[in-house]
């Protein structure tokens, strides 16, 4: 072989030796990017901590802490605190400037106080509907037998204020039952007619069917047919005046995706 042959192969061989090598380069792993964070619900976003505080219908006060408690597992480091009342003593609250980061409401009518005062961060939901239901004491004393006996003057009966969501609901069933109601007291939310029937200190009260079911023994409820014709809408929304947007839209999110099991056990109505 001569000089120059030699010469050109030491040159070829180096040449195949050094594109080896980048090629081994090129297949070795390269070091893996750190992924982002994931949540507990297998979200890529950041993860939620902090504390919001959520007003919201007096009805609505046994689900919706059940579904915190969901959601908190879910989310650790957050905390949801609630405000139950009537819903538009909420509402205006709400207006005047109170601290509130979601709003659920028991009409669409309340709800759209809220929305009308340009303060809900997103369009409300619909997430369940209810009706009314006569609640009485277990041995009903005062003999009720339906909407009649709330023109009774002889009958102790207690409703909800009319500016409250199931105060006009109880207007709306007396028109359509052509009864003059005589109540004794107008109570400030829900909560407060069931407990006066609870106590007897009431004969009757008109409350949800809801409130019936989560009073257990403690009262007896009565059906009436014109309840199906004053059905109320309970909507929900994060608001814009929240400190914590991201966790007041991940709590409504949640109670719109994962509530519908637990409000009908509850004995309240699909959305529709």
């Amino acid at each position: 072989m001569t000089g120059i042959a030699r010469s050109q192969r030491i040159l070829l061989v180096a040449v195949l030796g050094v594109a080896g090598l980048a090629l081994a380069a090129c297949s070795e792993p390269r070091s893996a990017t750190p992924a982002a964070p994931v949540s507990p619900t297998g979200s890529s976003s950041p993860a939620l901590s902090g504390t919001i505080t959520v007003d919201a219908a007096a009805s609505l006060n046994t689900v919706l802490p059940k579904l915190a408690a969901a959601f908190g597992s879910a989310h650790p480091g957050t905390t949801v605190r609630f405000g139950f009342g009537g819903s538009s003593a909420l509402a205006a609250q709400i207006v005047a400037g109170a601290p509130v980061d979601v709003f659920a409401a028991a009409s669409t009518k309340t709800m759209g106080t809220v929305t009308g005062a340009k303060l809900a961060a997103a369009a409300p939901v619909t997430i369940a509907r209810n009706r009314l239901e006569i609640a009485v004491p277990p041995s009903n004393p005062g003999g009720i037998t339906g909407l009649q006996d709330f023109g009774t003057a002889s009958k102790t009966i207690v409703v909800c204020d009319r500016q409250v969501p199931c105060g006009t609901a109880a207007q709306q069933v007396f028109a359509l039952a052509g009864v003059a109601a005589k109540p004794d007291s107008y109570e400030p939310d829900v909560t407060s007619v069931l407990t006066k029937v609870e106590t007897g200190d009431a004969d009757a009260g008109l409350v949800y069917r809801t409130d019936v079911l989560a009073a257990g023994g403690k009262v007896k409820g009565i059906p009436f047919a014109q309840a199906a014709r004053a059905i109320t809408a309970y909507p929900i929304a994060p608001l814009s005046a929240s400190q914590n947007p991201a966790l007041a839209k991940a709590f409504t999110d949640y109670v719109v995706q994962h509530g519908a099991a637990d409000l009908t056990a509850a004995g309240f109505l699909p959305p529709r």
